[in-house]
């Protein structure tokens, strides 16, 4: 398959990027089939670019998520890793440069076509790709692998499919419950964001009575974004998805403190506004939100929007509840008709979560017997991951040591060089990464 390549220097760093041709489906790949672009970076110290260094992959969150465009000043377990290795950056199948979906494409398939392209863009593929680009652009060399969030459970994935790729996993927030549902996710998140919405009221209780006059704004005005759509309430309530993160809690209250403008102040800002639409819009992302309730799809079971279902079990997220509580990672239906960038999505979206037929992402008896070192860290109050599961997890696959933790969010590994470095430290401690 073509591999094409161009290279160039930024900032102390020697870049190159590629792009692979790659089967739409792993099943079934045959040279009549059709293939989508896979797109990835290598990214390497100017002062090591004839050095052999190891292979660093991340794995970036989402799912969804396209890979973080180097700027180590913002990433500081990029400035750690570029001292000792060679980091690629790969853009996940269907995200950035990697055969991006959008809605013009999945305008023009039928809510089953649209759902069996999306079921060829789960972990198991995300692994092929990995696995592909290993063998073709590194002659084979094995990948240690830096795995955030969801990037976690493609790394338990890759355990379960191509461990002889490995030499080491690096997880940060990413150790998913390998036997956990959706409806067995929600129940123990929709608890931690109701813990993190407190947190927020008693880091700032005076922006209880501006949420009420949002509330009673949206509630009783019909309140338009600039893109044209309509902000409801349920659609602002949707930005405590930030709640997790280190900054969330302070994002959430300065996004608020202008929400008023006039004399007055009893018309939403134009700034709040914008705002509001960039946080709820997906624009950037509409995969993250379609596919999200299926990466927890198991075999024989459908999803069938458990964060809907579930939501009706905790009144603290009604409208009329006092102070207005904010929800968090959550998908639901009506999104797909509210939102623009997200309603060409609506029937694939259905059709995903009444699909049944998942193929298992993980092997239960392989990871038991795992010969990759693997360290990761959990955080204890994380809003997305339940460490509960991440902590059930750890105890099943072999080779694990963990760094339980609550001095960071979900976003530990993005705030601070502390959290690569002391998983660094645990991996040596147990001998270092497996030797190509």
């Amino acid at each position: 398959m073509n591999v094409t390549n161009q290279q160039y220097k930024m900032k102390g760093m020697f870049i190159t990027d590629y792009e692979l041709e790659v089967p739409l489906d792993w099943q079934s790949p045959t040279t009549t089939s059709p293939s989508i672009t896979l797109f990835a970076r290598e990214v390497v110290s100017l002062n090591q670019v004839h050095d052999e260094l190891p292979l660093l992959l991340f794995l970036q969150g989402g799912p969804g998520g396209k890979s973080p465009r180097p700027m180590p000043d913002s990433l500081p377990w990029m400035i750690e890793a570029l001292k000792t290795h060679r980091v690629v950056l790969i853009d996940q199948r269907g995200t950035g440069k990697s055969s991006r979906i959008d809605k013009h494409l999945i305008s023009k398939l039928s809510a089953e076509e649209g759902r069996d392209y999306l079921l060829k863009f789960r972990a198991d593929s995300i692994v092929a790709d990995c696995e592909h680009l290993r063998k073709t652009v590194y002659a084979g060399r094995l990948f240690e692998t830096l795995g955030q969030s969801y990037g976690g459970f493609i790394t338990l994935a890759y355990l379960s499919q191509a461990p002889e790729g490995l030499a080491a996993c690096y997880i940060t927030g990413g150790l998913v419950g390998l036997e956990a549902s959706a409806h067995d996710v929600y129940q123990l998140t929709y608890q931690r964001v109701i813990e993190k919405n407190l947190d927020y009221y008693a880091r700032y209780p005076d922006d209880a009575k501006i949420m009420a006059k949002i509330a009673e704004c949206l509630t009783n005005e019909k309140v338009l974004l600039p893109d044209g759509d309509v902000l409801t309430l349920e659609r602002f309530q949707s930005i405590g998805i930030l709640l997790g993160m280190g900054p969330g809690i302070d994002q959430v209250h300065w996004f608020i403190d202008e929400a008023f403008a006039g004399s007055d102040k009893t018309r939403l800002s134009d700034a709040f506004l914008e705002q509001a639409m960039n946080l709820t819009s997906y624009h950037e992302g509409p995969l993250f939100a379609v596919i999200h309730e299926s990466i927890y799809g198991r075999p024989n079971e459908s999803t069938s929007w458990a964060a809907e279902q579930l939501r009706g079990q905790y009144s603290e997220f009604d409208a009329d509840h006092s102070p207005l509580m904010l929800t968090g990672e959550m998908m639901y239906p009506w999104m797909f008709e509210q939102i623009t960038s997200l309603s060409p999505f609506a029937g694939a979206a259905n059709a995903l979560a009444d699909y049944q037929d998942y193929t298992p992402l993980y092997d239960l008896a392989k990871l038991a017997q795992n010969k990759v070192p693997v360290v990761a860290a959990v955080y204890y109050n994380d809003m997305y991951v339940p460490q509960e599961l991440s902590m059930a997890t750890a105890k099943h696959v072999g080779n694990t040591q963990v760094w339980l933790t609550n001095s960071y969010e979900h976003d530990g590994v993005r705030q601070s060089s502390e959290v690569f470095c002391k998983l660094r430290e645990l991996l040596l401690d147990q001998g270092g990464a497996l030797k190509s």
